[in-house]
């Protein structure tokens, strides 16, 4: 597979001056704190829930795997919002996340992420509707896929995170890697990629490889078993677009695994949070045009024990600020804003599943990230929002899925 290294020279010492040298923390051994400084309260349940949006009154759209995506009031009623797309709900591929325009006050835009069924197997889209809301219904108007993963395939994990500019002009779409490896290397696909898109799902400006057009003609493969034999796998068919491909267009950054977390912090930088394999999760300083390393280094190893080079083999490649092994499993990343929590305002807030609860991270501005506190609710942990109120809201990920509300004690 290509590698996009062919950065114009003006670009590359740009990116590189705007990088500090930070050590690399490993985040895996942290204990919780043994008292937990928030009350839980479950509200309500929902079939493999995956992620929440609030609406300025204060009720929620939260999205089920299964392919449903619910209106709830704080106190926990439900009501099913119609008009929204059909889904290829398999292992970790389903209706995924649930985003409010940065302009929702004026255009009640809603954007969707959720695996779209093709062919074969499923591919990454992200649509567009208008919600309206009458008393306690609620549909979708007038939904159009503006962005869509091609081609389709079987496997692996989406992404599917959205995080809109601090301007509200574009958007930063996660795509996971889907469990194939080497293609997120590939320039030619958008697998194992931050992109960078206008609300309208085309490529925003200033992207790095702005303009450029990747091959007509893309291989398929399916998940591999490890690394190493996704450097031989066999090609399931061949995709060719029927018009431009617009991958490098559309790429922000690449290498990613399982990018699940995307957020801008108050100062305008952008995180992210990935799963690692068989440990070496992470939690990454976004930078445009940059190589994160998936699958050419890791702080973990192939889950059936076949090594990954580490990071430390590779200075051309970005290392993680925070790494974790063993593994928290993360589910989400938020920056936290609100009041009822003011010792934590500006601090980051991950969701995780291995690790059962939560975690507060604080960023200093300049690149550095430290994971400070950590607490365990019993759960997997898959979202965790911010109310308009300032309280938070998480969603467990099991099949009957709890809504619990954490407000402090």
């Amino acid at each position: 597979m290509r590698t996009p290294t062919k950065l114009g020279h003006g670009v590359l010492l740009a990116t590189l001056l705007t990088s500090a040298a930070q050590a690399q923390t490993n985040a895996g051994d942290q204990k919780p704190d043994p008292d937990l400084p928030f009350k839980v309260s479950r509200v309500a349940s929902f079939e493999l829930p995956w992620r929440i949006a609030f609406l300025p009154d204060s009720r929620m759209l939260v999205t089920e795997k299964v392919g449903r995506l619910q209106l709830v009031t704080p106190e926990g009623a439900k009501t099913e919002v119609k008009g929204v797309p059909a889904v290829y709900f398999e292992g970790q591929n389903g209706m995924l996340g649930v985003f409010l325009s940065p302009h929702y006050a004026t255009d009640h835009n809603v954007y969707l992420t959720y695996v779209a069924p093709g062919q074969y197997g499923g591919g990454l889209a992200m649509g567009r509707g208008k919600l309206v809301l009458d008393g306690d219904q609620a549909r979708l108007d007038d939904f159009k896929v503006l962005w869509q993963q091609m081609p389709t395939g079987k496997g692996g994990q989406a992404g599917a995170q959205i995080a809109f500019a601090p301007d509200g002009k574009s958007l930063f779409l996660t795509v996971g890697d889907r469990q194939r490896f080497t293609p997120a290397q590939d320039p030619d696909q958008p697998v194992g990629k931050i992109l960078h898109l206008t609300l309208d799902g085309k490529p925003a400006p200033g992207n790095p490889w702005a303009g450029k057009e990747g091959a007509r003609s893309i291989p398929l493969i399916d998940p591999a078993k490890d690394t190493e034999a996704a450097k031989t796998a066999p090609v399931v068919s061949t995709y060719t677009f029927p018009g431009p491909n617009l991958t490098p267009a559309e790429t922000w950054s690449i290498g990613h695994r399982t990018p699940y977390g995307l957020a801008f912090a108050p100062n305008g930088q952008l995180w992210e949070l990935e799963h690692g394999p068989r440990g070496g999760d992470e939690l990454n300083l976004i930078e445009k045009g940059k190589n994160y390393g998936w699958p050419l280094v890791s702080y973990g190893v192939n889950y059936d024990g076949v090594p990954v080079p580490s990071p430390d083999t590779r200075p051309d490649l970005v290392k993680p600020v925070i790494y974790w092994v063993p593994v928290i499993a993360p589910g989400n990343l938020m920056f936290y804003k609100g009041h009822l929590f003011p010792q934590w305002n500006g601090s980051a807030l991950i969701s995780g599943l291995v690790s059962m609860g939560l975690i507060r991270v604080t960023v200093d501005g300049k690149g550095g990230a430290k994971a400070v506190q950590r607490w365990n609710l019993g759960k997997r942990i898959r979202d965790v929002e911010e109310a308009p109120d300032g309280s938070l809201w998480v969603l467990e990920d099991a099949s009957s899925g709890g809504l619990y509300h954490l407000t402090p004690k």
